[in-house]
């Protein structure tokens, strides 16, 4: 999989992605990760990217040349599945959406900044829309690294465990059962009995009651009417 980003910012992606499992994936060559510089595609002697919005108000906008140049010049080196774009009034990002862009080929993050990007740029060329939460960052960056991130980590073979993904929270929309290690007494607070049984099908039954009860107690709106009875 490859993943373009663009940014006015590049030095402030470089951290999410060179370490961990993120550098993990890129070393192994199962993800490409690629920073594309905005300013190099602005045609202005400064190198702007934003202009004053017309009919007034504070704030400036994101113009359309250097982002439609960038887009462009990307479109024809290779096919993207999606060309999105990193706001806070785009679809809540959920668990199923990154499992859907972990199937994809080719996709173009746009990170905004200033008021956002010039409106026929999201009329013209962005396909899906995406919001980490109902709240405002200084800009799209951190959310775009958080969507690749989560997407990423969803490829196969990025992982040491691939069964790891499949048991996160949101997966069934379901949180996560509690999990505990080693030592199996710390200061006489013991791990629970079943877990420590041996019988994986009590084991099983076990964590699934735990995820159903924390959801039902955290997040009683991921469940069905007939699950949260």
């Amino acid at each position: 999989m490859r993943i373009d980003i663009i940014t006015i910012l590049p030095k402030l992606l470089e951290g999410p992605f060179s370490d961990s499992i993120m550098k993990r994936a890129q070393e192994k060559g199962l993800a490409e990760i690629h920073i594309q510089n905005l300013r190099d595609y602005s045609t202005s002697k400064h190198k702007n990217v934003d202009d004053y919005q017309y009919g007034g108000g504070a704030g400036m906008v994101m113009s359309c040349e250097p982002i439609a140049n960038c887009i462009d010049d990307l479109k024809q080196q290779r096919k993207y599945d999606e060309i999105i774009f990193m706001t806070p009034d785009g679809e809540v990002l959920e668990q199923s959406i990154s499992n859907e862009f972990s199937l994809k080929e080719n996709l173009l993050i746009l990170c905004g900044h200033y008021k956002g990007i010039d409106e026929r740029i999201r009329e013209h060329y962005i396909t899906r829309e995406i919001s980490i939460g109902s709240y405002v960052l200084s800009g799209g960056e951190l959310a775009a690294a958080v969507l690749t991130d989560s997407i990423v980590r969803l490829l196969p073979g990025v992982l040491n465990d691939e069964t790891s993904a499949l048991s996160d929270s949101f997966q069934d929309n379901l949180l996560s059962p509690p999990v505990y290690t080693r030592p199996a007494d710390f200061r006489g607070w013991k791990v629970p009995d079943v877990l420590l049984s041996g019988d994986f099908n009590k084991i099983d039954t076990w964590r699934h009651e735990q995820a159903l009860k924390r959801t039902k107690e955290r997040r009683p709106d991921l469940l069905s009417d007939t699950e949260g009875e």
